[in-house]
């Protein structure tokens, strides 16, 4: 089996500082993407390098204290690929590939944060300039090898994937066309949400995203924004998954699926 995990950390400090190193100890998965690391090389440096002996590779955002995304490996990869080429959102730390290549197999892992619009129209614009380049970028590398996407896509998808979908209509993250993106990535883009395809009827236990605000984590008035999005080839080897909640490492909670790959 192979155990993949994904985690918005909202702050690596935070996240560390609050248990997810022995959870990690406790769950040995294979690797964990991160998102929100909210740090720069020099605070990683000799502190976050390493994980519960897993390695970390990372796409730092050039702004302190924002964004950055990584994965910890438990095996070494054959290359790594920082940033998805745009010239607009790779100073923000959104991208990084692990590659574990072989003679007959061409694999990736992604961590990937997607942008909030939450702020303002001028983020919800750019949160769409985001979803028109990565969907050609993920069509591309589709045709060149499997992969799964772990990350906060901050979206959506479904009525079933946020407790009050009525009220949110009309709000970044379950806006139509954020939701039609997602529709066509797992339509025509041939991807798989990995979680849907295990669990497609799930509602109030899907979700892995709580505002800090109104007691929403104890009520569970909760959204499903994190993802695996894995090409069919790779998503069909998905066998378990767990959300766990029973400790809080951030405003997300962590995703975890266990696949049956073969080497």
């Amino acid at each position: 089996m192979f155990t993949l995990s994904s985690l918005n950390l909202n702050g690596i400090r935070s996240a560390t500082s609050k248990g997810l190193e022995p959870w990690l100890a406790q769950l040995q998965p294979d690797c964990i993407c991160v998102q929100e690391v909210k740090a720069q090389a020099a605070d990683v440096a000799g502190k976050f390098e390493t994980l519960a002996d897993l390695s970390g590779y990372f796409h730092f955002a050039q702004k302190k204290g924002y964004s950055g995304v990584g994965v910890y490996t438990r095996h070494t990869p054959s290359d790594v690929v920082v940033g998805y080429g745009s010239s607009e959102f790779d100073a923000e730390g959104r991208y990084v590939e692990l590659r574990f290549d072989t003679p007959t197999r061409k694999r990736s892992i992604i961590s990937a944060y997607f942008p909030s619009g939450s702020s303002g129209e001028e983020r919800q614009m750019a949160k769409y300039r985001f979803l028109a380049e990565m969907l050609p970028h993920l069509m591309a590398l589709k045709g060149q090898r499997e992969f799964v996407l772990c990350g906060d896509i901050n979206i959506a998808h479904q009525e079933i994937d946020l407790k009050n979908f009525k009220g949110n209509k009309k709000n970044s993250g379950f806006l139509p066309e954020e939701r039609a993106w997602m529709t066509q990535l797992l339509t025509e883009g041939g991807l798989v949400d990995v979680y849907r395809k295990l669990e497609p009827a799930a509602t109030d236990a899907a979700y892995t995203w709580w505002s800090n605000r109104g007691q929403a984590y104890a009520k569970n008035v909760g959204w499903r924004l994190d993802y695996h999005l894995a090409t069919p080839a790779l998503a069909t080897g998905a066998r378990t998954h767990a959300i766990f909640k029973e400790v809080k490492f951030s405003d997300h909670a962590p995703i975890t699926i266990a696949y049956d790959w073969q080497s």
